[in-house]
């Protein structure tokens, strides 16, 4: 575990880790805004995965969300 500390220590790799995780947040957020999905929403809001749990949200609503337009 001390490892995966001094890791996340290093401004090299916590920001572009950062960004990346607030990129896709921000996304399923939106689409879960969009779709009205307020459980989503939520769960989007207060889970962290660093973006897996957003990507995979993402991908589930993909045909949901095109139809809308």
């Amino acid at each position: 575990m001390p490892e995966i500390q001094q890791l996340l220590q290093n401004p090299a790799i916590l920001y572009p880790v950062l960004i990346w995780s607030i990129v896709w947040k921000g996304l399923a957020l939106w689409r879960a805004a969009r779709l009205r999905q307020v459980g989503w929403y939520i769960a989007l809001l207060v889970i962290n995965t660093v973006g897996i749990f957003e990507i995979i949200y993402l991908l589930a609503t993909n045909k949901r969300y095109k139809g809308m337009f």
